[in-house]
């Protein structure tokens, strides 16, 4: 064989990809990459113009409840906000021209949003003194139950039932815990009977979807309009006239853990809190170890994205979505009673005001897993206790728009996130045996 034809017949050695080369990206992906970069950029803009636009001298934040003359920290908060908006901008460009790989543009983003709050908090703290302390404890009071209604929505949609009814089960066992909580005083009675009660509004969810194959996302819809009536009624007939009886339960009080509820700062926030705060603590660890270590999550999982092949292998399918089912009732019972016995202290109709839905916004931002709905909670409760603590130090923004101002950021966020993120691939899927 000549040499010619040895080189023609050779294929060419290919060229060893660098560490630093990025993978070809899809058309679809470019675009969705634009979009929510252009969506970055325009948030950078805005927390630099809030930075650039600061004055007043030192933004002076309370660390501690209570406590004004020892535990102040000020910063120069012109220079630091600009900082943190120069930051912020940096890290949506490099999302938009695609500078870190893929798997590392979600750390661009949380640079950007903390760069964004604490270039906006410099701005809105200018000279005034803002209580630190208060807005991460009120982060936590209000994240709780959305919490627990996001790891019902997980558990439920992990095993292929869309749970609309989130907003109805937390209804009724806000109802359930202040009127138990009323007539017994205990405080564990109730926790029980909210947990009970939201059972029974799993379980007529699991009946009409999973046996009568009912559309889940109109029985969802159904069943939080019946707990709206039947608590609303309730209310009217009963807890109205005899309040006192039956509409008076004590609040949860808070119990500190010995040594963590030390720790400087984070200690008080975390591990002095109430009972039901540390039942959602071990209720997203339970919940994540179970779907992702045990037999039982894998079948939850299983019978959630592909439930005929599961049936193949001698899953009961419609087994394992009634027990999802109905365990996620507990959780969102237990996430109702937070906003009576946990909060409130008082039951009043319609009082969830829509989180339920926030909760599911919550399981969807939060890809459908326990720790990332947890995190995205944790949002929401942020942006909600934000807006009281602005109208608190007087900030110039109308009341209306700080009102609106957390349901404006989890609708900017889950249409930025939602584009990646995909449902369990049976879920709303009712499954027939063949």
């Amino acid at each position: 064989m000549s040499e010619s034809t040895k080189t023609a017949d050779t294929p060419p050695t290919p060229v060893a990809a660098t560490s630093t080369t990025l993978p070809i990206e899809a058309p679809a992906e470019r675009t969705r990459r634009l979009r929510v970069g252009g969506l970055m950029v325009v948030f950078a803009l805005i927390g630099l113009a809030l930075a650039i636009a600061t004055k007043g001298g030192k933004a002076t934040f309370q660390l501690v409840s209570g406590d004004l003359e020892h535990n102040l920290v000020g910063i120069p908060a012109q220079p630091v906000a600009i900082l943190l908006g120069a930051l912020g901008l940096l890290a949506a460009v490099a999302y938009v021209l695609r500078r870190v790989p893929t798997k590392y543009a979600g750390w661009l983003a949380a640079v950007l949003g903390v760069s964004f709050i604490g270039a906006f908090l410099c701005w809105a703290a200018a000279g005034k003194v803002f209580p630190l302390a208060n807005q991460f404890q009120g982060t936590l009071n209000f994240a709780t139950p959305l919490i627990l209604g996001a790891l019902a929505g997980v558990l439920c949609e992990r095993a292929g039932v869309i749970n609309i009814a989130i907003e109805g089960q937390f209804l009724v066992g806000a109802f359930t815990a202040a009127v138990v909580a009323s007539t017994t005083g205990s405080a564990a009675a109730a926790l029980v009977a909210a947990a009970v009660t939201g059972v029974l509004m799993a379980s007529l969810l699991a009946v009409f979807s999973i046996k009568y194959l009912v559309n889940q996302v109109v029985l969802g819809v159904v069943l939080v309009v019946f707990a709206s009536g039947i608590t609303g009624y309730l209310f009217d007939q009963f807890l109205q006239a005899d309040s006192a009886n039956l509409n008076t339960p004590d609040v949860l009080s808070a119990v500190k853990i010995p040594l963590l509820g030390d720790i400087p700062f984070f200690g008080p926030i975390l591990f002095d809190q109430t009972v039901l705060v540390y039942l959602t603590y071990i209720a997203v660890a339970v919940v994540t170890f179970v779907l992702f270590q045990t037999r039982w999550g894998l079948r939850v999982r299983a019978v959630g994205e592909h439930p005929k092949a599961a049936d193949t292998v001698g899953i009961k399918v419609k087994r394992v979505r009634y027990s999802a089912v109905l365990w996620a009732g507990v959780l969102a019972g237990l996430g109702g009673a937070f906003f009576t016995v946990g909060y409130a202290g008082s039951f009043n109709k319609d009082m969830t005001a829509g989180n339920g839905f926030i909760a599911l916004a919550a399981l969807i931002m939060g890809r459908w897993h326990p720790i990332g709905a947890m995190v995205a909670a944790l949002f929401f409760g942020f942006a909600t206790q934000l807006q009281s603590q602005l109208q608190i130090i007087q900030t110039p923004i109308p009341g209306e728009l700080l009102l609106m101002a957390p349901y404006l950021a989890t609708i900017i966020a889950v249409a930025g996130l939602v584009g990646r993120v995909r449902a369990p691939k049976a879920d709303g899927e009712p499954y027939v045996t063949e």
